[in-house]
């Protein structure tokens, strides 16, 4: 999945765990960049008495590079704060919560957003900004969508933020995936190692009615770009910006005497990060995947490697025997794989794709690389750059986009014709998915911010 316990200590503190991030210049507000933050992955939404909810303990960030150096020019900061009303019942809510501010709610989250500029020099934007609560049922939460719309909070100059549960917008068949990549539509081309094969069939989206906590924010492009850039040219190095999460723990966790009680100490220490979907999920050996999430994307440099010979194009002729003939020849040689590597650690230079740049330099570090200045899809394809849509992954990445086929062709050797007109991609390689698109999203996605959907109820959700 796209960062979905991706690696091994981060599995076991899903408060922290940064699942999936997204950023695009906002469709229906086209002179602001939304930048989506998914965090606790995997919620099973009758999640009751103790309803998912952001970590007190935990600092959550978003950062923007806009100058090429792999280290954040632009950081907003959300620390979050849990109150209890009523300390005599058990309950999340002892009646209709249908307001904000309503009395029945009893346990809720305010949280403040801090801008930090290159310098260390921070600016609160806003402060008790509201969470909505979890999507409980029709007796607890008979009008979820107003409670969310009331979430959306204005910062002034253009800016909104939203921060609480949405639906998950990311599909994946992992049953399938993660069973030695034997992707549904294809099972029957398996070499299946000797075992029974299993007939083709569609997809299965193992993220189907589970929920995600996310942070949302809409700014003016001119608050994120160098200088306050904000025109209309494609090439100008000003309009590409790196954007990538993150969160930290306090260094030092003290458990006191008192049950329940912990005093946190010393500085933050980050426990995760992410940028590009499915970095560090599929392109980081097990054994380095704790330490990836602890360094900052400056020093990606140490895992080019993995990217320049990622295992799993490696592995896909082995998998489908005849099927990916000229990735075998491709792998055999021992070519690098400079399309990956522009792709995920620099960006794609000019002359490349037609009209289309988002290079941020030579520096190797995984980020989420947007083009400010493409503007959005009429008709977008979830293909992205793929489908030849230009506003969409890996320029940034959409709510909808389908970063799974994409990347499954990237790998497959898709993109390596565009740095070496002499390879021919295998005839598979256009067509290899997991068999998912946006339509097995059962929520669907919203056509304004927050843009992802309405979470799945717990009353309602099988």
């Amino acid at each position: 999945m796209s960062s979905h316990r991706e690696a091994p200590e981060i599995s076991k503190d899903p408060v922290a765990d940064s699942t999936d991030v997204y950023a695009f210049v906002s469709p229906n507000r086209p002179d602001t960049v939304t930048v989506i933050a998914n965090y606790l992955p995997l919620q099973g939404p009758a999640g009751g008495p103790n309803f998912y909810e952001f970590g007190d303990d935990v600092l959550y960030e978003i950062h923007i590079d806009n100058d090429g150096d792999a280290q954040p020019d632009v950081t907003y900061q959300f620390r979050f704060t849990s109150t209890i009303a009523n300390p005599n019942t058990f309950l999340y809510n002892t009646g209709p919560i249908e307001s904000l501010d309503s009395a029945n709610w009893n346990r809720r989250q305010t949280y403040t957003v801090t801008r930090v500029d290159a310098r260390g020099r921070d600016t609160e934007l806003g402060d008790s900004l509201a969470c909505p609560p979890c999507n409980i049922g029709p007796l607890s939460t008979p009008d979820y969508p107003a409670l969310a719309s009331a979430a959306v909070h204005d910062l002034g100059n253009g800016r909104r933020v939203f921060a609480g549960q949405r639906a998950e917008g990311f599909y994946v068949d992992l049953g399938a995936v993660f069973d030695l990549a034997d992707l549904r539509p294809f099972a029957n081309l398996h070499a299946t190692f000797g075992l029974p094969g299993v007939a083709k069939g569609p997809g299965v989206n193992a993220t189907a009615q589970v929920n995600v906590h996310t942070i949302a924010l809409q700014v003016p492009i001119s608050e994120l770009t160098r200088d306050g850039w904000h025109g209309g040219s494609v090439d100008d190095p000003r309009a590409v910006i790196g954007v990538w999460t993150t969160a930290s723990r306090r260094k030092v966790a003290v458990r006191e005497r008192d049950p329940g009680e912990t005093v946190d100490m010393g500085p933050f220490v980050q426990v995760s990060r992410l940028g590009n979907p499915l970095f560090n999920e599929v392109l980081v050996p097990m054994a380095d995947k704790d330490r990836w999430n602890a360094l900052p994307p400056s020093d990606d440099k140490l895992f080019a490697g993995r990217v320049a010979h990622p295992e799993l194009a490696a592995l896909l002729p082995g998998l489908y025997p005849g099927v990916f003939p000229n990735l075998d020849a491709l792998n055999k040689a021992g070519t690098a794989r400079a399309d990956l590597l522009a792709v995920l650690l620099t960006g794609i230079p000019s002359g490349i794709i037609p009209g289309f740049q988002n290079n941020t330099g030579s520096i190797q570090a995984d980020l989420l690389r947007l083009n400010t200045a493409v503007p959005p899809a009429a008709a977008p394809n979830p293909l992205g750059l793929l489908g030849g849509d230009l506003a969409g992954f890996p320029n940034g990445r959409r709510v909808a986009d389908d970063v799974v086929t994409v990347e499954l062709r990237a790998i497959a050797g898709a993109t390596f014709a565009l740095v070496d007109k002499t390879f021919t991609p295998d005839a598979a390689v256009g067509v290899v998915t997991d068999g998912l698109t946006a339509a097995d999203v059962p929520s669907g996605f919203l056509s304004s911010f927050p843009y992802l959907g309405v979470p799945y109820s717990g009353y309602d959700t099988p």
